[in-house]
């Protein structure tokens, strides 16, 4: 497994990118807010060679307006992973399904995601639809056994000191392999 993190707003511009193979970093949230920092936090991860990852956090509305708008901030390259927070009770199943779906035909050389806890894959979740992989988050204090059955890419396990996530990967260039990037 490969270690990665995943910022916001929340976090600095030049994080601690030592021993990481990944980030996922926040750009939108709903049809009206952007990350000020998603730029330079982009600019950070893409310096030390990291895979990249950019989620939109969902609310609950009309969700192809949605994905256009978090679309419209990104000039995507190769390898970049889009992904759906699905964490706002008022954004359905059938919304989370048809925002993946939608992205997947909008950006069909682009895995795209879905990211959410367990009680909402547990409990909300109706039809096990997760896009290209499933990224879960559980704090169970067991790094990549995230207490679910369902096969998952991405295990967020804690957020101290900030969101820490494994990767059921061999190597960064199998996670930059499956991503559709070019070989390191």
């Amino acid at each position: 497994m490969i270690k990665g993190i995943d910022v916001s707003s929340y976090q600095s511009e030049k994080y601690d990118t030592e021993g990481m193979d990944f980030v996922f970093i926040k750009i939108t949230e709903g049809r009206s807010y952007t990350n000020p920092k998603w730029v330079d936090q982009r600019k950070t991860a893409r310096d030390a060679g990291l895979v990249t990852g950019f989620y939109h956090f969902g609310r609950a509305g009309n969700v192809t307006e949605q994905a256009d708008y978090f679309l419209s901030k990104i000039n995507l390259v190769a390898g970049d992973m889009l992904v759906l927070d699905w964490e706002d009770s008022g954004v359905s199943n059938a919304s989370k399904d048809k925002w993946i779906k939608y992205v997947q035909k909008k950006r069909p050389d682009h895995k795209v995601l879905l990211y959410c806890n367990t009680d909402f894959w547990l409990n909300r979740d109706t039809t096990s639809f997760a896009g290209d992989g499933l990224w879960i988050a559980h704090y169970n204090g067991k790094p990549g056994k995230p207490g679910i059955e369902h096969p998952w890419r991405f295990h967020q396990y804690t957020d101290k000191p900030l969101d820490t996530n494994l990767a059921h990967f061999e190597s960064r260039s199998s996670l930059r392999k499956w991503a559709g990037g070019s070989a390191e």
